[in-house]
């Protein structure tokens, strides 16, 4: 009984289907009376949202306003570009991030590049010869991408996020 159902539901998509009336194809759009204003539209958002946002800064400047790569949550309004790799940020304050402090990065140890000078003259390089830098990564609070670090100075350094400039 069932396989005969079956067949019969076969058959009934196989057939051509039957002409369209061409009053029926009309666009969502010749729907919309755009005489009456949206219910959620707001003319002065865009002012109120530059309002806001000088409010958080504080009168600070800022290089660029961070978000996150992958669900574009609005990460930090107030940051300062790397001066050599461009696609680096730093930042003290910042919104919608967690830290991850139960997991430590591999500690970086940077010695000092040594001078042509140094080498002939036998003086050791001035600072330093290993610096142990800890820290610790910096998801977003949304959708958990890893966007950058945390250092031991209370620093947030971000490479992993889409910088707007304003």
């Amino acid at each position: 009984m069932e396989e005969k159902q079956g067949k019969e539901a076969m058959e009934a998509m196989e057939e051509e289907p039957e002409a369209m009336d061409h009053q029926e194809l009309v666009s969502s759009d010749d729907e919309i009376d755009y005489s009456i204003e949206p219910e959620f539209y707001d003319p002065n958002l865009d002012e109120k949202d530059e309002v806001w946002v000088r409010k958080q800064r504080k009168g600070h400047g800022s290089d660029a306003v961070l978000s996150c790569p992958a669900c574009f949550t609005t990460l930090c309004l107030d940051c300062q570009r790397h001066e050599k790799y461009l696609t680096q940020y730093r930042a003290m304050f910042v919104m919608n991030c967690k830290i991850k402090m139960d997991k430590m990065l591999p500690q970086e140890k940077r010695k000092p590049k040594k001078l042509k000078s140094d080498t002939k003259s036998g003086s050791k390089p001035r600072g330093n010869t290993e610096t142990d830098e800890i820290y610790h990564p910096v998801c977003c609070s949304v959708c958990s991408t890893e966007v950058g670090v945390f250092d031991e100075n209370e620093i947030y350094h971000f490479f992993n996020v889409l910088p707007s400039y304003s």
